[in-house]
């Protein structure tokens, strides 16, 4: 909300009226964010409950989840929460319910266990909690991502980008018990208050993102330039300087619980990631998508064409082009974004590429890209800028998007492997 400092009225100077054009529109896209969100989360919750009535599970749960953390509720509850409860929700539940003390869950940064933890003291369950602080966080994210594209790009571009995400194929990790929402809602408030230069605002939401996820301390590289820009006062910029607090108290902490200071990244060997060098994984990739393609035409099982990865090397090569498919679609977007948006964006998104797509998964390299993609929001706001110039192509894309959602929650529910 501005203030005019005054108007002439018969003469006389009066201060003017709030305007509240901003307020109008920050409520218009509170109000997108709202719809778009439970409308999303329907679709995801039909295909993941109907595909777990239709087909069941993968039988992959006790291998994954031995002590039925994701199923504590008897059969009618473990189905309805199924969409949101898979994979690594067993490690978040995990550490809300005991702490660290398990192998490998360092890699899992605090603040959304946390907060799982604390909702589960009100409502009965880290799992229930978890879910809604998801959903909650995903309104709140995909709010503050409508009002940064807004200020970008214009309210077209924003009303499609909100649409776009909410609609991904990957967007049902929004509502699952994982940090996906939580870091979307901090990293666009985060750019957002810089957009607005509210510099201790976004330097104390870019903490919160650094204690989320481990990419969250990169929010740095675009504060920094957006402040570098703007050219603020040092008093200001000094805010920016709480982003990296978030990973050094979660350091301290696990200094101080015995796990060692550089637990978090140690335990990256849980999951076979080490470095290769800077973007090193994009060669794997490309080796591994091309193994992945001769796999399948060779029609044949008994010869495996890459490294083993345990399981049938069929779906292992479709997984490996379906990620190298992620990593392909990110490059029209990206180079979108640097034609459109200040050269800050750009910076972070290829320095949160970076991570990564530089330490590979062995058999998988691109392991869990469509999850890193999901939350690097200048990717996304150059896909609303392309919706909202391309109304022919917009029904047909998001139908697209829509399907691939369908199918990526049937699998999630199922205890499939997705991302």
């Amino acid at each position: 909300m501005e203030r005019d400092r005054s108007v002439a009225l018969h003469g006389r100077p009066v201060t003017a009226l709030p305007r509240m054009r901003l307020s109008r529109e920050a409520a218009a896209g509170l109000r997108l964010a709202w719809r778009a969100t439970l409308l999303t989360r329907v679709l995801v919750w039909v295909a993941g409950v109907g595909a777990l009535l239709v087909w069941g599970t993968s039988g992959r749960a006790h291998d994954f989840d031995p002590g039925g953390l994701t199923a504590p509720f008897g059969a009618v509850g473990d189905a309805l929460v199924a969409p949101a409860a898979r994979w690594d929700s067993v490690w978040y539940l995990a550490i809300a319910n005991d702490g660290y003390g398990g192998a490998g869950r360092p890699a899992f940064f605090p603040l959304y266990p946390l907060l799982a933890r604390a909702g589960g003291w009100l409502v009965g369950s880290p799992l229930v909690a978890g879910a809604i602080v998801s959903i909650a966080c995903l309104v709140v994210g995909l709010a503050a991502l409508h009002e940064l594209t807004r200020l970008e790009l214009g309210g077209e571009a924003a009303r499609w980008t909100v649409v776009g995400l909410a609609l991904s194929p990957m967007s049902f990790f929004f509502s699952a018990v994982y940090s996906e929402s939580l870091f979307l809602a901090l990293s666009a408030g985060a750019l957002l208050s810089a957009r607005r230069g509210r510099w201790w605002w976004a330097g104390a939401l870019g903490a919160l993102a650094a204690a989320t996820r481990s990419a969250g301390v990169v929010l740095l590289v675009p504060l920094v330039l957006l402040a570098w820009s703007a050219r603020v006062r040092p008093r200001d910029a000094l805010a920016l300087a709480l982003v990296p607090a978030g990973l050094v108290v979660f350091m301290a902490a696990m200094a101080v619980a015995g796990h060692g200071a550089l637990a978090p990244f140690h335990v990256q060997d849980v999951w076979f990631r080490e470095w290769a060098g800077p973007f090193g994984g994009v060669p794997d990739a490309v080796v591994a998508a091309w193994d992945g393609a001769r796999q399948l035409l060779s029609g044949q099982r008994e010869r495996v064409y890459f490294t083993a990865a345990g399981g049938d090397p069929f779906h292992v090569a479709r997984m490996n082009l379906m990620l190298f498919a992620f990593l392909l679609a990110a490059l029209p977007a990206l180079i979108g974004a640097a034609r459109r948006l200040p050269r800050a964006y750009v910076a972070y998104t290829v320095a949160a590429l970076a991570l990564p797509l530089s330490y590979p998964v062995g058999p998988q390299p691109l392991m869990s890209l469509p999850r890193f993609e999901l939350v690097l929001l200048p990717l996304w706001m150059w896909w609303g800028v392309w919706l909202s110039r391309h109304p022919r192509a917009r029904a047909p894309a998001l139908a697209l998007s829509a399907i691939g959602l369908v199918a990526f929650a049937a699998q999630f529910a199922t205890w499939h492997w997705v991302a």
